[in-house]
């Protein structure tokens, strides 16, 4: 029987749905609105049309929002000097600087920068602290993202084997944390694989959740797979594809199709995990706009 069909877009737009209708709260009770800052150095097409996304999810649910463009040449100490701009900022209760940055910016000194309550990102050693201990916190929004999927869904990792393949600081050391913390959507037994491995296959075998964050296109297929595993694929990659518009399409590192046949449930690529991340920063930036005005 195939597997049925994670939607991250619907569980996404469910979380956004919410989110409007607490910022109309949040309004009326402050009267302003939460407030989110985009940095972006340089001209990537991807980042470029991934902030274009945010600051429009931003207007969707009555958020304000300013993005500040920078050349690929910017130096650190304008990028780190606007921040603290920012983080004085009571206009603003949320920065987020799109990443990669270009090589002459330390990109730990610069998310070190921002003020931990306005860290909607969650990558700020302080709030990464607070998660790996299992305390309330801005937490990264793709895992947090991904136990969403998991919780909306009707799969409580609680006392499944979590195996996380990725060792990634933006995806799978968070998610793995997240998932094995004492809470309730978690108190799993996580297992995180990566390169190391000498056998990857041996521990993906093992897995009731599996979480694909390796960066590698299809690198999962369902022979790997323990029967009835339910299947969170994070991966985004770029495939070669002359039928496609573009020349290419989108993929993750699972192969859905044999994936789909052995696994209970799983994400698609595109459609799956993708649209959660942009629903968790909004609910992050609303979260820290109520620490703040309560402050």
């Amino acid at each position: 029987m195939p597997a049925q069909l994670i939607d991250g877009k619907l569980i996404a737009s469910d979380i956004i749905r919410e989110v409007t209708d607490q910022t109309r709260t949040f309004i009326g009770r402050h009267g302003f609105p939460p407030g989110l800052a985009f940095i972006l150095v340089g001209s990537n097409p991807g980042s470029e049309i991934y902030v274009k996304m945010k600051g429009k999810a931003c207007e969707e649910v009555g958020f304000h929002s300013v993005t500040d463009t920078y050349p690929e040449s910017v130096d650190q100490r304008t990028i780190v000097e606007r921040i603290r701009v920012l983080n004085a900022d009571r206009r603003i209760h949320g920065i987020l600087v799109q990443l990669p940055l270009p090589k002459q910016i330390d990109e730990p000194s610069v998310i070190e920068s921002i003020d931990p309550a306005k860290d909607v990102d969650g990558f700020h050693p302080y709030n990464v602290g607070r998660l790996v201990i299992g305390l309330p916190t801005l937490r990264p929004c793709t895992p947090a993202g991904v136990q969403e999927l998991l919780i909306r869904s009707g799969y409580d990792p609680s006392g499944k084997h979590v195996v996380v393949v990725g060792r990634s600081n933006i995806v799978g050391k968070p998610v793995a944390n997240i998932l094995l913390q004492k809470q309730a959507g978690a108190n799993g037994i996580v297992t995180v694989v990566h390169t190391g491995a000498s056998d990857l296959e041996r521990y993906i075998a093992t897995a009731d959740i599996l979480i694909a964050s390796m960066g590698k296109a299809g690198s999962i297929n369902g022979g790997m797979l323990k029967p009835g595993a339910v299947v969170i694929d994070v991966g985004i990659n770029r495939v070669e594809d002359p039928s496609a518009k573009n020349g290419y399409r989108i993929v993750g590192d699972v192969d859905f199709e044999s994936a789909s046949e052995v696994a209970s449930a799983i994400t698609p690529v595109p459609g799956g995990v993708g649209p959660m991340t942009i629903a968790m920063l909004l609910r992050n930036t609303l979260q820290a706009a109520r620490s703040i005005a309560r402050a």
